[in-house]
């Protein structure tokens, strides 16, 4: 069972022993892409990387990387839309170094401009491997394309123009805004006493100070004129997603979406998979999954398939989402995809970056911790029902949008039609 603390300065600490000899320390920071404006699009990712440059106690790259690598730790970052995280892995002897790492980066970091110009190169590199990578490039555009040209709906990665022209004052100010106690969770899950714990976090976080001065942007209500979005380009194979809006995050639905996401298309033995991978050889990849953020899901479809046989592999997944929202399924059916959603939390939550994560990201955003045993009920509980009534809603023709990338603006005039065809 989980721990809870808040320091004096605001910082909210959450620790759960999981009876192991190595521990994860995971700072949760509310500084995704939805607090940036046009302006600035890319900072929260740029500004991961730049804490990683060293501060006070580790002053170098070189030198933060060394500590961790002289206890044979790990440690990594990510930049979603709604937050970043920073974390170590390591032993239970050594997780001071940990935070005094952590501590470091995210209380000292220095943002030296010769340190921004390298760094520049290294992420306009992972901008292009992204729009080099098909099945990257497309989810973006599907995003965007359902949500519009605003923060929700932007990459995190940001604009060219953003990551050669940010400076070292930009970073001070945009840390400055956000990364405060009353906007970060620090989890700590392995080996771990929490008394013991809450009087380090006092040591090395104790002088984290400020007020949270930006907001996430809110949601503006968005539809498309079209149906079909293409990325006209020369590619081998074709890629696209299909999919639309659902129950956001803490939704009543929220775990029925995700048990409808698995049956549709997520495992091996899913309607799509069999369906329009094995039985008909239309996609090499094929797969269904949800995005939750606090306001609206995300439910889509992606698959990567014969340049000549796209309009045949996205009238097939249109197929099977219209047989979703037209017959009940079956209960063997139904317990499986509860029991694969089940099984594969139990067995990521052996991990105890994925346990730090779990709470951290709903203590960060809801205030809210669910217990995993309120989760598996929630679960067990679903019912054929629901999961008809909400295919019905998600699976609406009118509800749905197309993004591809490939060779396909001689085709757009079809691919319209076939949407359409379902309303």
């Amino acid at each position: 069972m989980f721990q809870k603390t808040v320091l004096n300065n605001g910082l909210t600490i959450i620790t759960q022993n999981t009876h192991s000899e190595s521990l994860t320390v995971l700072c949760l920071v509310g500084a995704g892409s939805r607090y940036e404006v046009q302006e600035n699009r890319g900072i929260s990712h740029f500004l991961e990387h730049m804490f990683f440059k060293g501060g006070k106690t580790f002053s170098a790259a070189q030198d933060v990387a060394g500590a961790i690598d002289a206890i044979g730790g790990d440690f990594n970052a990510f930049t979603g839309k709604e937050y970043a995280g920073y974390y170590v892995k390591c032993a239970t002897e050594h997780q001071k170094v940990a935070y005094s790492v952590l501590s470091d980066m995210l209380l000292h970091a220095h943002f030296n401009q010769e340190d921004i110009e390298k760094e520049r190169g290294v992420i306009l590199e992972e901008l292009n491997m992204y729009l080099d990578t098909p099945m990257y490039q497309a989810s973006w555009d599907f995003e965007n394309f359902l949500l519009g040209d605003q923060a929700l709906g932007w990459d995190t990665i940001g604009t060219k123009e953003f990551i050669n022209s940010v400076d070292t004052k930009e970073f001070h100010e945009y840390k400055k805004s956000l990364y405060v106690p009353e906007n970060t969770v620090i989890t700590i899950a392995g080996g771990v006493s929490h008394k013991e714990i809450v009087a380090e976090m006092e040591h090395f976080f104790g002088e984290m100070k400020g007020s949270q001065e930006r907001k996430p942007a809110k949601l503006e209500s968005f539809k498309a004129d079209s149906r079909v979005y293409i990325r006209q380009k020369k590619t081998e194979q074709g890629h696209f997603v299909l999919g639309g809006k659902g129950p956001y995050a803490k939704h009543p639905d929220a775990y029925i979406f995700k048990v409808l996401a698995v049956l549709t298309g997520g495992m091996m033995s899913s309607r799509m998979f069999l369906n329009i991978r094995e039985a008909r050889g239309l996609c090499y990849y094929i797969s269904t999954s949800t995005d939750d953020f606090t306001d609206v899901g995300i439910i889509s479809t992606r698959a990567g398939v014969d340049l000549k046989r796209t309009e045949e592999a996205v009238e097939a997944v249109l197929e099977e989402y219209k047989k979703l929202r037209e017959e009940k399924i079956g209960a063997e059916e139904l317990q499986k995809a509860k029991n694969y959603l089940l099984g594969k939390m139990k067995l990521r939550l052996e991990d105890s970056e994925e346990v730090a994560h779990m709470l951290g990201k709903q203590e960060l955003l809801y205030k809210d911790i669910l217990p995993l045993k309120e989760i598996e009920e929630k679960i067990k509980n679903i019912t054929a029902e629901d999961i008809h009534r909400l295919a019905q809603d998600v699976f609406d023709p009118k509800n749905l949008q197309l993004s591809l990338i490939g060779d396909f603006e001689d085709k757009r005039e079809n691919l319209e039609k076939i949407m359409n065809k379902y309303i």
